[in-house]
């Protein structure tokens, strides 16, 4: 397990750019957090450092994106509204596990059960109003 502080925006996108040179494929994140504490933030530092060139958003409403065209593809899932395994499948979430490339999951407190003991873990605190505590557990870290 490793603890970044970051104090600003920018800190923690090089901290999301760093952390995506230990990534090959087959990795899913499981980012922790409440509103608002840059878990989107994170993923659109790591798609960039990935080589995707085109707009990040929260997949809120679409619950998964896709980012592709970089060195690996970004599968970026947001779990607000999922309530049940059905939503879960229906949703395409273990389809994408064979894909190869990264998944992203917001919100992963609601999918705890279906995350793989490999998962890599990142929470993220507000510590101040541009800074961050964020501890990632698993991968190498």
């Amino acid at each position: 397990m490793t603890v970044f502080l970051s104090a600003s925006p920018e800190e923690t996108a090089k901290i999301a750019e760093n952390f995506s040179k230990a990534l090959h494929g087959g990795e899913v994140i499981a980012f922790k957090g409440g509103m608002g504490v840059g878990k989107t933030h994170f993923t659109a530092a790591l798609s960039r450092a990935l080589g995707f060139t085109g707009t990040v958003n929260s997949p809120t409403f679409a619950i998964v994106n896709e980012y592709r065209g970089g060195s690996l593809p970004l599968f970026h899932f947001d779990m607000f509204r999922i309530e049940s395994w059905e939503d879960l499948y229906s949703c395409g979430f273990f389809d994408y596990m064979n894909e190869n490339g990264v998944i992203a999951v917001e919100w992963s407190e609601n999918i705890e059960n279906a995350l793989d003991e490999d998962a890599i873990i990142i929470s993220i605190e507000k510590t101040g109003e541009s800074s961050r505590k964020i501890t990632i557990d698993g991968g190498g870290f």
